[in-house]
């Protein structure tokens, strides 16, 4: 839900945004494919928004309330388009005062408002990942516009500040109409340059829903639904791309775990302390598979960067116990992935299991030598996890006062309040003995 739009009743506020994050991509989708152009779509969307913060509180929340969304966008659309339909006929009649012409075609004969068989949430993504876009912009965009998220959470998944991801935003759209861009999904040649980018999209969307960047709760399951249902279209739609197999198989194995991430209360269980007979054994039984069709289609080609994320996830899935994961293992794999992909988030996840794993060169003194060497890098700068892991290298090397202060420094920089608690007490769990 988008700042600015906070008004409303308070007990009705928290339905409007719970409606907004589910419906806001669909309804988004299907206006575009009516009108054609994605930021006309989304002033549509927004002004659904306003009108049920107005009257749900005073009329109640729908029983649907994302078909009431699509009915006033869709008849504000007609509206409009009334509007202009008869301002052009005014003019036509000042000007010529004749008959209209018989081959004149009423614009409202051109809307389409039948159920589409198409999948509108596919088009929206393909059509915000279109080459005239940036590659920053295409990811932005369709994070805004399909992930449901607000430019500051945009933002904080590019380590950008807002108003330079606001006015990326904006700039996209703008390129988009001006393209005059089509609302549909490629096929054939003009495929493969979008591809990556929309890989790139589905997986940032996961992402925010399995550790959202702000908010309540520690993860939002809709969006990482969302994000494996258009996962395995895009596999289906592009059976012999191993990277399409590698994202859900990457995907699925993750969202197995969402049943163990959260404790009484919503409290968050790391990784290494949750019950994995809770994890979800189907899921990882779908990601298994999806990876194995993933090395199937390799052929001869190196492993691109989902399917090494997706080997990394399945060594935890693997691993029955905490005890029984092998380290060494997704060492060389984050070893692998830095290599393909270099980055400081990579590489601080590398740090993490050079911590876990007993090689002859690891541990955790090695890995605090990684992590202080990214604390200068620009990307990482207010980036929570940065002092959060070193808070817990310090812990574990016996440096319980530093330990502290880097965990309370984490606490401070996350926007998500259980991720906040959680950092908040493991910084009074640390024993404060020098």
């Amino acid at each position: 839900m988008l700042s600015g739009q906070s008004s409303g009743h308070p007990s009705v506020q928290p339905a409007v945004e719970a409606v907004w994050r589910i419906e806001s991509a669909r309804l988004i989708a299907a206006l575009a494919r009516v009108t054609g152009d994605v930021g006309l779509a989304e002033d549509l969307a927004q002004d659904a928004l306003v009108a049920a913060l107005e009257q749900w509180p005073s009329d109640g929340v729908p029983g649907n309330p994302g078909a009431w969304l699509t009915a006033v966008a869709r008849r504000r659309y007609i509206d409009g388009v009334r509007r202009a339909v008869a301002f052009e006929r005014k003019v036509e009649e000042l000007g010529r005062a004749a008959a209209r012409p018989a081959e004149y075609e009423d614009p409202m004969d051109e809307i389409e408002f039948d159920t589409h068989v198409e999948d509108d949430v596919l088009r929206l993504i393909f059509t915000a990942c279109h080459p005239v876009l940036p590659r920053d912009g295409r990811v932005a965009l369709t994070l805004k516009l399909v992930g449901g998220l607000s430019t500051e959470q945009v933002a904080r998944a590019f380590l950008v500040p807002v108003p330079t991801m606001a006015a990326r935003i904006t700039r996209a759209k703008k390129a988009l109409a001006a393209a005059k861009v089509p609302f549909e999904v490629p096929v054939g040649a003009e495929l493969n340059p979008r591809f990556a980018s929309v890989l790139e999209v589905v997986y940032l969307i996961f992402n925010e829903g399995y550790a959202a960047t702000s908010g309540e709760s520690w993860y939002r399951a809709e969006l990482c639904d969302e994000a494996m249902r258009l996962g395995r279209m895009l596999s289906a739609l592009a059976p012999d791309e191993p990277e399409a197999h590698g994202l859900v198989a990457l995907m699925e194995i993750q969202a197995s775990r969402i049943p163990a991430r959260a404790g009484p209360g919503g409290a968050l269980i790391t990784l290494l302390e949750q019950d994995r007979g809770r994890w979800n054994r189907l899921l990882i039984t779908h990601g298994l598979a999806a990876l194995a069709r993933a090395e199937r289609s390799r052929h001869a080609r190196a492993a691109g960067p989902y399917v090494l994320q997706a080997e990394l996830a399945a060594c935890h899935a693997r691993a029955f116990a905490a005890a029984d994961t092998d380290w060494t293992r997704i060492v060389v794999l984050y070893e692998a992935l830095a290599r393909l992909t270099p980055s400081p988030v990579i590489e601080l996840n590398r740090a993490v299991a050079v911590s876990m794993s007993d090689g002859p060169a690891d541990g955790p003194a090695a890995a605090l030598a990684i992590v202080d060497s990214l604390a200068d890098d620009p990307a990482l700068r207010g980036y929570h996890l940065l002092p959060a892991v070193r808070a817990d290298l310090l812990a574990r090397l016996g440096r319980p006062a530093q330990a502290r202060a880097e965990f309370e420094r984490a606490a401070a920089l996350t926007a998500n309040d259980s991720e906040r608690a959680h950092l908040l007490r493991r910084a009074a769990a640390v024993n404060s003995a020098p």
